[in-house]
């Protein structure tokens, strides 16, 4: 399979832009590139692409961030964190202190933070410039990158269609060179989902490697999570293993097992694979999505892996609507402070009021029967780990869409009842609290990327990207744009 061309009237990316986050920390550990030259280098790809795709925003005067490099070539020595010197724009959904945080809110379009999410201030700590932000929807919420702050951000290979969300900017910066890694977020596969429509690699690492917050409210919401997409799998472990690690102030957070990268230099040795494709016809899929992941599938054959179909025995409409409910009791409860105010209402967008007036609806007992229905489904997920090493499913139900859709009301046929019911596939890795990694899989006859989900037990995470890097070996095209 040859990888389409983008529809973007974008010029090849240089030789340092192309180079994976691992070849340029250690080139500008060698001093064979100095944080000058990288940083200018994707400052240029940024002025060249961005324009014409709308992916990062906030961006930093360029003085200034010249500035931060030359201050960082001046004190380079052998002890530098492991993202020295690299430029990275942080998701829009993330604290950066003195940078613009807008959520994707015309509530916070001015808003300036005094203080770092938890893994942004180790990106910091680990050397990496910080140079803007990525966009995002409004709250992250939807699988579409778009806001009355920004705009639309477009899809990296056809300008028509969305990147998908809510991590669109970081997928499409990505995938058109303009930053050599990119950290995002997943609650509903905001991780997997643009990583899938740009043709790069998405991970949503176990619920607690990497610590939420700082946040008014740190022991109930246990669904979302922060991780790193990449062009390789190796560039994803790089970023992980400066996000990941207890936090005193997130106690749900634990301790990493050892460097993530690192680890993938143990090959995997294969396993068995479990694939659950459309659960038995319970998931609406739009034409051409099995046919590109049962492809895949037969590529890990390569890698010693074998596949077998295997469909669970569980209600899943059950475990949707588990789903909806805790999601409504987690970002529906924590949105509710914008929808008293008489001033931010009516600066809501339609999902995020439907999210905070079903979140009022909902009592005590109807959480605790959620919940007691997630709990079924990880016990589920652990007899399957019991037989299986991988669970394998589409990252998404569609390919991407048209930009100006704010969601598919309909998929193969069937009505869509929520803005994130079409993203349904994506609830199960987090309801179990699951490592799962978006690998790419190809393009359909018009040119749309795809991806698979690979799911791993609970806090097997090594074992993922290893998975996942064996994968990559038997890519028959380039990922990226």
């Amino acid at each position: 399979m040859t990888r389409p061309r983008t529809k973007h009237a974008v010029p090849p990316a240089g030789d340092i832009c192309r180079l994976s986050a691992v070849e340029l920390a250690e080139s500008i550990r060698r001093k064979s590139l100095s944080v000058r030259e990288v940083v200018t280098a994707f400052l240029d790809r940024i002025d060249a692409v961005n324009p014409l795709v709308n992916a990062i925003v906030s961006l930093r005067e360029r003085g200034d961030i010249l500035r931060e490099a030359d201050a960082a070539d001046a004190r380079r020595g052998p002890e530098t964190g492991t993202l020295f010197g690299l430029p990275i724009a942080i998701k829009d959904l993330a604290s950066t202190t003195g940078l613009r945080t807008s959520f994707g809110s015309p509530i916070f379009a001015d808003f300036v933070p005094r203080e770092d999410d938890f893994f942004v201030e180790r990106i910091r700590d680990a050397g990496a410039i910080i140079i803007g932000k990525t966009n995002v929807p409004e709250f992250g919420l939807g699988s579409n990158t778009y806001n009355t702050v920004f705009g639309p951000t477009l899809n990296a290979f056809d300008p028509a269609l969305t990147a998908g969300g809510s991590s669109g900017g970081a997928a499409v910066a990505l995938a058109l060179d303009m930053v050599p890694v990119a950290d995002g977020s997943d609650f509903g596969g905001s991780l997997r989902n643009p990583a899938a429509w740009n043709n790069v690699y998405g991970f949503r690492p176990s619920q607690g490697l990497v610590p939420g917050g700082p946040d008014v409210e740190v022991f109930h919401a246990q669904m979302g999570v922060d991780g790193p997409m990449g062009r390789n799998v190796a560039d994803m472990a790089l970023l992980v293993d400066v996000q990941a690690g207890h936090h005193p102030q997130a106690p749900l957070s634990y301790e990493k097992p050892g460097s993530f990268l690192e680890g993938l230099a143990a090959p995997s040795t294969g396993g068995r694979i479990a694939w659950l494709g459309d659960l038995g016809g319970h998931l609406p899929l739009e034409p051409g999505i099995l046919d590109l992941c049962e492809a895949a599938l037969r590529r890990f054959a390569d890698a010693s892996f074998v596949t077998e179909p295997l469909l669970p025995d569980f209600d899943f409409e059950a475990l949707w609507q588990a789903f909806v409910t805790l999601r409504q009791a987690s970002s529906g409860c924590a949105l509710k402070v914008h929808y008293d105010d008489p001033s931010r209402r009516g600066l809501l967008k339609p999902e995020a009021v439907w999210e905070v007036e079903n979140a009022m609806r909902l009592t005590g007992p109807q959480i605790r029967a959620a919940s007691v229905v997630r709990t079924s489904w990880h016990r589920t997920l652990l007899s399957i780990f019991d037989r299986f090493d991988l669970i394998a499913l589409p990252t998404a139900q569609v390919f991407p869409f048209d930009v100006g859709t704010h969601w598919p009301r309909e998929v193969a046929g069937q009505a869509m009842d929520s803005y994130h019911r079409w993203m349904q596939v994506s609830a199960y890795a987090t309801l179990g609290g699951c490592p799962a990694v978006n690998v790419p899989v190809g393009f359909d006859g018009q040119g749309r990327p795809m991806g698979m989900q690979l799911i791993g037990r609970p806090r097997s995470d090594l074992a993922v990207l290893r998975a996942a890097a064996a994968y990559e070996a038997t890519l028959p095209w380039p990922v990226g744009a």
